[in-house]
């Protein structure tokens, strides 16, 4: 795992969701921030009861529609600037792996925000964070072997 110093940051689980597209190649769906429009992995603030992975595959149900097996140990992590109400805080993600097994049409936040599938190349660009976009590239990776 490739984990950066523990620190004293609030923590966010995130998943980053993966399939075998038609052609072959592995795909990332992405779906939007709910104020900034931009392209990120499902997230959310860890929940009572459940492990950081547990609570990443319902963060990617609940924002993206998908359900699937999610790894237990953490791909990573990154900082994220987060806007909460009048301010700015940083996060630390805690990113899992999940390999998609079912996509629905409706889910609880299909009308506030997009969803797309994205090849690794495109979804690495997308996503505007540098420590993301490797994350996302060692799991595709991965996926390829």
């Amino acid at each position: 795992m490739h984990e950066e110093a523990t620190t004293d940051l609030p923590t966010q689980t995130g998943a980053v969701p993966c399939r075998t597209g038609t052609d072959g190649q592995v795909e990332v769906l992405l779906v939007t921030g709910k104020g900034s429009r931009r392209w990120i992995i499902p997230k959310g603030w860890p929940m009572p009861g459940m492990t950081l992975a547990e609570a990443a595959a319902q963060e990617a149900f609940e924002e993206a529609g998908v359900r699937g097996s999610v790894e237990p140990q953490p791909l990573g992590n990154f900082r994220h600037e987060k806007n909460i109400g009048p301010a700015d805080i940083e996060v630390r993600i805690v990113v899992h792996a999940m390999r998609v097994e079912q996509e629905l049409a409706d889910y609880p936040e299909a009308r506030s925000r997009e969803r797309r599938w994205f090849s690794v190349a495109e979804a690495v660009e997308a996503v505007g964070s540098a420590k993301l976009g490797r994350l996302i590239g060692q799991f595709a990776e991965r996926l390829r072997t």
